[in-house]
């Protein structure tokens, strides 16, 4: 799968400096899909080279001609999505229609900062001093180092990759190194841009070989992360030595409400495949289900139903609608928190455990838990994972209290028939993005992130741009 690949420096495809490869395994037969060249420091090093001289030509570029790069990117995007797909689902264990879906959100990224290029605007500002003007400029902050994680390895790439490029910065791209071979295919097609050598390069290692020289070397001057909370409060601490600016998309723990004056079949039609969508390993996913007591029960037989009507298997089966847990550690750890809740007294009404009929692959069965108490590790920490957790509740401000008693303030989703309540609810959720009777959030028009320990800076709409670009002022007398 990878034998065309590799690490890609300075626009040309080459092997690790020292030889070293490890195999990529399948989430789905644990068996090695291939293997990957294992980036050195010195091998980062030649990188971070190749991106200064690359940022040098590129930033020359005007934006039209950007623009148009771009444009390039996404037909030859277009064109290869059937292997695309293919790999997303092999390193994902993904179904292929969330595969296939992923890689088109991608495209529409390098569609839109296309367009977005062309309007980096400036302004004209009235000076104090007699024939002055300020003239305010945006202009490509520098080398970016971007940094993912494996549960969308297309659309993460892609969120970085698109505005930087439209911005006129070089990137360095640090895949996870579970899911290299998407990025790969992503770095590929962006060839088809005609973009000066070392404008787009990819290394793929661990921390020491790759992130460490990244974020020491001084002429990077942005990085992007989506990653856990925590490896983005190491790499703040990291990024204060040499002053970079940082975005990053971390962790959340969504809380869903359903009022009782909601749509319940809209909600649960639109619920359950949402919640285990990726096997539930996706940031933005409801994970604590608040349903008012007068719909609790329907709501849990609703959910139950459907949930246990879901075709697990291999994603690459366009008839299964969710395959496997990325790898054995996160199933181990699926394992715990269902066994915690289930001890401190939560029901199970579907899954709760391993699907047996698997030889191999780390399948969990879509999971219901209800009688749920916030104080439950399921409730108050991110589960990421196929478990819907439900509780009850009877008022709207104890729910909107209930529902912001978190740290993670990455989205949030209600369900109700009054105009006036999603307003309220709006108002009130402590979250960067909220969803009412929709979870339809992730668009390249509009702003992605979140607040609190859920992150800063956003992905995508017109303030997808901006953390690439430093803001210049020059006062002009004549």
């Amino acid at each position: 799968m990878y034998q065309n690949f590799g690490l890609f420096i300075g626009g040309q495809w080459r092997s690790a400096s020292d030889g070293a490869t490890a195999d990529v395994l399948s989430p789905v037969t644990q068996q090695a899909l291939g293997s990957v060249p294992v980036a050195t420091a010195d091998d980062t090093k030649d990188a971070l080279a190749a991106a200064r001289g690359g940022f040098d030509a590129w930033r020359a570029t005007s934006a039209f001609a950007r623009a148009d790069a771009l444009h390039r990117i996404a037909d030859e995007m277009l064109r290869r999505t059937d292997e695309a797909k293919r790999m997303i689902s092999s390193e994902t264990g993904k179904p292929i229609a969330q595969a296939e879906r992923e890689w088109g959100l991608s495209v529409d990224q390098f569609r839109w900062f296309a367009e977005e290029a062309r309007r980096i605007y400036g302004r004209i500002i009235e000076s104090r001093v007699p024939g002055g003007r300020f003239e305010v400029s945006r202009e490509p902050v520098g080398i970016v180092g971007a940094f993912t994680a494996w549960n969308f390895p297309a659309a993460l790439v892609a969120r970085k990759a698109a505005p930087a490029l439209a911005a006129g910065c070089s990137i360095i791209i640090r895949p996870s190194t579970q899911t290299p071979g998407v990025a790969m295919v992503m770095v590929d097609c962006m060839r088809a841009g005609n973009l000066p050598d070392g404008t787009i390069n990819l290394v793929v290692g661990p921390t020491a070989t790759t992130y460490t020289p990244i974020m020491a070397d001084k002429a990077v001057r942005k990085v992007s992360l989506t990653g856990s909370t925590r490896v983005g409060q190491q790499m703040i601490r990291d990024a204060a030595e040499t002053v970079k600016k940082v975005s990053m998309e971390l962790g959340g723990n969504a809380p869903l409400i359903v009022y009782d004056d909601a749509d319940l079949e809209l909600a649960l039609n639109v619920s359950v495949p949402t919640k285990f969508a990726n096997s539930g390993q996706v940031c933005v996913t409801p994970d604590r289900f608040f349903v008012h007591e007068s719909l609790h029960d329907a709501f849990v037989d609703g959910f139950v139903s459907r949930a246990n009507a879901l075709k697990l298997g291999d994603g690459l089966d366009p008839s299964v609608q969710m395959g496997p847990l990325i790898n054995g550690g996160r199933l181990a750890e699926i394992e715990a928190i269902v066994s915690d809740a289930v001890k401190a007294g939560a029901r199970v009404f579907a899954g709760g455990e391993r699907a047996s009929e698997f030889n191999a692959g780390h399948f969990y069965r879509p999971t219901v838990l209800s009688d749920v108490t916030d104080d439950m590790k399921v409730f108050a920490e991110e589960n990421f994972g196929p478990i819907a957790a439900i509780t009850r509740f009877r008022d709207e401000d104890e729910v909107l209290g209930r529902a912001n008693a978190c740290d993670m303030g990455l989205s949030a989703y209600a369900f109700t028939r009054s105009p006036d309540r999603a307003r309220r609810t709006v108002a009130a959720l402590k979250a960067g993005m909220v969803g009412i009777n929709s979870f339809a959030l992730a668009a390249s028009e509009a702003p992605f992130g979140g607040t609190n320990h859920s992150g800063m800076g956003r992905e995508g709409g017109i303030e997808g741009i901006s953390d690439y670009l430093d803001t210049k002022l020059a006062q002009i007398v004549f």
